[in-house]
């Protein structure tokens, strides 16, 4: 997470710095000439989803996808877990040199990372194209992509608690085996809060939901009640 006085520095003391000027096309610009053709293994949409499908091209043509994804999923917990760093990120009056001090203290972030040239192209082209404020969702919607050719499907549990991990352990095991896991593909489990639904679970394996959540029955009864009444 950004430091406080780092985000404090962002507009007083920004360092002299030269944002690379890379289109998305040209993430990858320090590595060699390829005129190999890389297609994604899922089309993710939205202009998150343009970068992000860049930028999983650029890595593959670099050899650096493992870094690269690495570096990607660091990024997006910051993001996500600081929201005075996404509100920043989202200013749209951002000068060039907080813009340099911004994407200074993200590649500090990522670490060893921080030496990859195609994230660094990366956060200087959102940068250098005042996109600095969907750098979450690109890190989500890249995310998808390295699942998708990891062989991974998604499984989102929704729970009005936190699941314990034996509890998580048996659903996964269960969706596992059925008709909604393809042969050879492995989970990704996640489990959300949220107590709204009040009890019971909302699953969702991929593009498909299933929802066993007491608020979906209380709805489904007081419909049910209307209709007759």
């Amino acid at each position: 997470m950004l430091s406080r006085q780092a985000i404090r520095s962002i507009r007083a003391a920004a360092p002299q710095r030269t944002l690379a000027r890379a289109p998305v096309r040209s993430y990858a610009a320090a590595a060699a000439p390829s005129a190999q053709i890389v297609k994604p293994p899922v089309a993710v949409f939205g202009l998150d989803g343009t970068y992000a499908t860049a930028l999983y091209t650029a890595a593959v043509k670099s050899s650096s996808l493992d870094p690269t994804a690495k570096a990607l999923s660091t990024l997006g917990s910051l993001v996500a877990k600081d929201a005075k760093l996404a509100s920043i990120l989202s200013t749209p009056t951002l000068s060039e040199k907080d813009k340099s001090a911004i994407v200074a203290e993200l590649q500090k972030n990522v670490g060893a990372a921080s030496a990859n040239e195609t994230v660094k192209n990366f956060l200087a082209t959102l940068a250098e194209n005042n996109r600095l404020g969907i750098l979450g969702g690109v890190c989500e919607k890249f995310g998808q992509i390295m699942s998708a050719s990891r062989g991974e499907v998604e499984l989102v549990v929704t729970s009005a608690q936190q699941l314990d991990n034996k509890t998580l352990g048996r659903l996964e095991s269960a969706v596992a085996k059925s008709q909604y896991v393809g042969q050879g593909k492995k989970l990704k489990v996640t489990n959300t809060v949220n107590p709204d639904i009040i009890g019971g679970l909302v699953v969702e394996i991929g593009d498909r939901t299933i929802d066993l959540s007491v608020s979906s029955k209380l709805a489904k009864m007081n419909k049910l009640l209307t209709d007759t009444l």
